[in-house]
């Protein structure tokens, strides 16, 4: 009914019914930039098909009501059976149904097919972060299973299939396509998995084994099929193991709670138990876990930031639409200028975290191939996806705090969106490893040899003489580089410069003027503090917040 005491006006009008990828400037010239140009005109118009469905009140509706009807645990059947599944809102199976038909686990049957994938991924995780962890482990898996070329004849198919066919009420080879999930992480170990206890025994088949043991984090625990390290007798190797198994019957996957997180409360999380008769097939050599398992974690890691930069964008989307809609003291907050200095600082941190993942994805698909250019970007992605994951996901926490702020207590209250945005910022700083775990990575590919930071210092220099703040910053990330004393201690302010300057280069090369001055301004060249709208006086503040406008 309408109020009797008042008319409602001065409120935004929802961000609806707009397309997600064409609004986006930096996302639509990014992939312009990347993707060959034979292949341009059907990416843009995929991704804008993708966008409009992203962009519509019904998306939206569907991403609200999977975060508020979470997934439950049944552990028993009506009768006492162990059936150890979990069940989901509709909204849910909705979500993982487009994105699965979206592409978003199939990165290998096109031309440019990481990075039009990572262009989607960050288009449709704007709808709703928590199903992207199963759409990403399905294509992460697909590398490590190649590993063992009989399981990945078996499996890729499914795995990046474009149908989403759920359930465990037959087995994998019965359906249409397949969903995977992992189990690296036990109580004792953590990011240290090679102290796990998870013990495989051989069994009479090739390359069948048996697993006892338990896992603390089991993400997507409804999948088809997981991959898990245990102990074998030749050391830590890497496992598959299947939710049902070739007769029909369920595999042992014990399922002992799921867990209750801060955010990502969408997608179900779990503790799992393996009783000696959970079967499973060997991926890789054993002793080899590790390196097996490492093709997945850089895929992942790779969604780590563009899932973060997908969720800046969303945060930088509401807040500039908030704020050219709604007037406070006689004029629209767009056209404050304190306002707009924040508004501004927001959409330069955003698109250039979008520049970096663009960037990454374009090195994934290269590096797949062979030749100079293909090792020399497998070598770039070995520091670079370490140094981007390890910024970008940190920065995704105070950028989200800080759009929420722009809506006032509006921004404070779960309809507006924001507070689902702000408690999921912080996940793709953990998942894949911490912080530290990605500047000690990163430090060890620069101990193993000179090719990955030749190759780093190669695309940097590509920018090189184009702002002096910027050779600057290359400067001194030399000087940095060449003193080893306490070297771990300061891991991280490498990670961050190295990041900071590949952000710069790019924008630099390829961002319009006015975006790659306020970048090199503030970031580089330290004149801003350390909050977001702290951008120097003399750059085009307006400018930076008409671009990121979510209008196309």
């Amino acid at each position: 009914m309408p109020a009797s005491t008042h008319t409602v006006t001065n409120q935004p009008p929802p961000l609806t019914d707009y397309d997600v990828f064409s609004a986006d400037a930096a996302l639509v010239e990014g992939l312009a930039r990347h993707v060959s140009p034979e292949h341009a005109d059907e990416a843009h118009a995929e991704l804008a098909a993708l966008g409009r469905e992203a962009g519509s009140a019904q998306a939206q509706e569907w991403g609200a009501q999977a975060n508020e009807n979470p997934p439950v645990l049944r552990t028993h059947d009506r009768y006492g059976h162990r059936i150890d599944e979990v069940d989901f809102h509709p909204s849910w199976h909705r979500l993982m149904d487009r994105g699965v038909a979206a592409g978003l686990t199939d990165p290998w049957s096109r031309p440019d097919g990481q990075l039009r994938r990572s262009a989607a991924f960050l288009v449709w995780t704007q709808v709703e972060a928590g199903h992207g962890c199963p759409l990403s482990m399905s294509h992460a898996a697909v590398p490590a299973l190649r590993k063992e070329p009989s399981l990945a004849a078996e499996w890729e198919p499914l795995l990046s299939s474009r149908t989403y066919d759920h359930g465990l009420d037959r087995p994998a080879a019965g359906k249409a396509g397949a969903i995977a999930g992992m189990g690296m992480t036990e109580k004792q170990g953590g990011s240290d998995v090679r102290a796990n206890t998870t013990s495989a025994v051989p069994l009479a088949g090739e390359g069948e084994y048996a697993l006892t043991g338990h896992k603390w984090f089991c993400s997507a625990p409804m999948s088809d099929v997981f991959l898990v390290l245990a102990q074998a007798p030749g050391g830590l190797t890497c496992f598959l193991v299947p939710r049902v198994l070739p007769d029909g019957t369920r595999n042992t996957f014990r399922i002992q709670r799921l867990k209750d997180k801060l955010g990502n409360r969408s997608n179900a999380s779990a503790e799992i138990e393996f009783d000696g008769t959970t079967w499973a097939r060997r991926v890789g050599e054993e002793g080899r876990g590790v390196a097996t398992i490492i093709e997945m974690v850089a895929a992942t890691r790779l969604d780590c930031v563009t899932g973060s930069a997908a969720l800046m964008r969303q945060a930088v989307a509401q807040a500039t639409h908030h704020a050219a809609h709604r007037s406070v003291f006689g004029r629209e907050l767009i056209e404050q200028p304190l306002m707009r200095n924040v508004l501004a600082d927001l959409a330069l941190e955003s698109e250039a975290a979008t520049a970096l993942a663009l960037r990454l994805a374009t090195a994934y698909d290269s590096a797949a191939g062979t030749g100079e250019q293909a090792a020399q970007d497998r070598a770039f992605l070995r520091l670079a996806l370490p140094a981007a994951k390890y910024w970008v996901t940190k920065r995704c926490v105070p950028l989200a705090g800080e759009a929420l702020e722009c809506l006032g207590g509006n921004g404070y209250v779960e309809e507006s969106g924001m507070p689902r945005l702000l408690r999921e910022s912080p996940l793709n700083s953990l998942w894949e490893g911490s912080g530290n775990v990605q500047a000690l990575d990163l430090l060890r590919a620069l101990q193993r040899g000179p090719e990955p930071l030749n190759a780093v210092l190669t695309e940097i220099g590509r920018a090189h003489g184009a702002d002096h703040r910027l050779d600057a910053a290359v400067k001194d990330l030399l000087t940095q580089l060449s003193d080893l004393d306490g070297i771990e201690t300061r891991a991280r302010r490498l990670a961050e410069r190295l990041a900071l300057v590949l952000q710069g280069s790019l924008l630099v090369r390829f961002a319009p003027p006015q975006v790659a001055d306020a970048f090199c301004a503030a970031r580089l060249g330290g004149d801003a503090g350390a909050a977001f709208g702290t951008l120097p006086g003399g750059l085009d503040h307006a400018a930076l917040v008409e671009r990121a406008l979510p209008v196309a």
